[in-house]
């Protein structure tokens, strides 16, 4: 009998090692636009007109109303009475559940708890996207007047003390490349950084005293004073805050009650992740 050929498979080629980024030809563009289109809505653009969002995404406005109606129709958006879309509850839902299950947050959870307790007042961890604070464990004292901050809230890194003091952590050419014009743009406290020569010159000082001062910056009569937590290697991988009315705590007042058992919580969570 003679010897069976081996013949060439015809196969497509197994997918791409998942520890490695995809590769820009691999990308479906559809799902690209679509993910676009939910990271439009933020705090303070909570709804949006379908017109609005095919002008910002640079989208054809039939592309939009079907990308829209997909979205609608799979339970991540819901349009509203006056025909404008924002997010639904499946988005929230996705979001929460996969940021409880980082490590960090359920390793930070119970000292932050506790910190929240002595304190009595609301304390915050987050860590950066981009140029701004992702919001990964928020503990809200009902006294403090803030806007509609939730855990999966991104805001504005330069106008927070925990995105001041990670930013403090980037080098000069990672702070080039996430830092632009619009990062300082749009509604701010009396006292936000205008521009990135005034903020590099405040990360110097946060640097040299690991932990930052915001002081009525991302808004009107809300201060707070943010520490790094440092991973195994040393890294920064997140800060926590602890935020308080402006009116009851003077910058005076933060650093000398609160930072302490601030810091000696974040100096807790690195141990719980193999820092020193």
């Amino acid at each position: 009998m003679p010897p069976r050929k081996e013949t060439r498979s015809e196969s497509p080629p197994a997918p791409a090692d998942q520890s490695t980024p995809p590769k820009r030809g691999y990308q479906v563009e559809a799902l690209a636009k679509g993910l676009r289109l939910l990271g439009l809505f933020s705090e303070q653009r909570p709804s949006m007109k379908l017109s609005d969002m095919a002008a910002v995404t640079g989208v054809p406005l039939p592309t939009a109303f079907r990308m829209a109606a997909t979205l609608v129709g799979e339970g991540f958006l819901e349009q509203l009475p006056d025909g404008a879309y924002r997010p639904a509850s499946k988005v929230l839902t996705l979001g929460f559940s996969a940021l409880r299950g980082l490590d960090l947050v359920q390793l930070a959870d119970a000292p932050l708890r506790r910190l929240a307790e002595a304190t009595g007042q609301t304390v915050n961890l987050g860590t950066l996207s981009d140029d701004r604070v992702l919001y990964l464990i928020r503990l809200r004292n009902t006294d403090l007047v803030t806007a509609n901050i939730q855990v999966g809230s991104r805001l504005p890194a330069v106008r927070t003390s925990i995105g001041k003091v990670l930013l403090s952590g980037l080098d000069d050419a990672e702070l080039d490349r996430r830092l632009t014009d619009a990062s300082f743009a749009g509604a701010a406290g009396p006292h936000a950084v205008r521009s990135e020569a005034e903020l590099r010159f405040a990360l110097t000082e946060i640097r040299k005293q690991d932990w930052a001062l915001q002081d009525e910056e991302l808004a009107y009569g809300l201060r707070s004073v943010a520490a790094p937590v440092r991973d195994a290697s040393g890294a920064m991988v997140a800060a926590a805050n602890v935020a308080v009315p402006a009116m009851e705590f003077p910058p005076s007042r933060l650093a000398d009650e609160l930072l302490p058992p601030l810091r000696e919580t974040c100096r807790e969570i690195s141990r719980l992740l193999g820092g020193s």
